[in-house]
């Protein structure tokens, strides 16, 4: 079990690594084109194998941190991904069911971190804070879901932003990650805030401005 553990550990660094280095070149380079799809794809790959071994080693070695950063990415990456296939939702195309389960996801988890939030808050562990912060934004993303597949999209190109709005999340929860491990002066909670609290208004700009640019087609 030892070994196995071991093993699955330097995967999840290396696609941590992966991630957060090809995540990187498509935050900083032009969006859209050849270059942007392949580093794009590299991303999904890592991000898909940094989840999973997230959710095999929290398993094998209890771990509330690896837990959450296996749930954000797994959900951020597909989801964001699946984005890019529904580019017609505006115009009456259905969900799949690989659309619905993502999003079903999501709901569980994200009502058991606010929940789970609260229960150590009560307990005066401000660890809590993480998880109801986690979980609130993760509701919210399933909240644009079913707004969005029940076709009460309020933009032709929703699904550009969407899939903007999740690659950057899965990028934002990959930097958490590294943040957390390799954290030796700030407190633990601000270093699982941080990155979000410098992202987030990021994307809000990038979805600005592509929706205004949709709207001038």
């Amino acid at each position: 079990m030892d070994v196995l553990f071991k093993t699955l550990l330097v995967l999840h660094i290396a696609a941590g690594t992966i991630g957060l280095t090809t995540g990187t070149i498509n935050i900083i380079a032009k969006k859209g084109g050849k270059r942007h799809r392949i580093v794009g794809l590299a991303f999904l790959y890592s991000m898909l194998l940094v989840g999973a071994t997230a959710f095999v080693l929290s398993v094998l070695h209890p771990n509330y941190f690896l837990f959450i950063v296996g749930v954000f990415t797994l959900y951020m990456v597909c989801s964001g991904t699946r984005y890019l296939y529904l580019k017609n939702l505006s115009n009456g195309q259905k969900p799949k069911w690989i659309d619905w389960v993502l999003t079903s996801f999501m709901l569980l988890f994200g009502l058991a971190f606010l929940i789970f939030g609260i229960y150590h808050l009560i307990h005066k562990n401000v660890f809590g804070a993480v998880f109801i912060v986690f979980g609130a934004i993760g509701l919210r993303f399933v909240r644009t879901d079913f707004r969005n597949f029940s076709g009460k999209a309020t933009v032709s190109n929703i699904w550009l932003l969407a899939h903007i709005q999740r690659m950057t999340g899965a990028y934002i929860a990959t930097l958490t990650a590294f943040l957390v491990v390799n954290n030796t002066a700030l407190p633990g909670y601000i270093a699982w805030l941080l990155p979000s609290v410098v992202l987030v208004p990021l994307i809000v700009i990038w979805v600005r401005k592509y929706k205004v640019k949709a709207a001038k087609i």
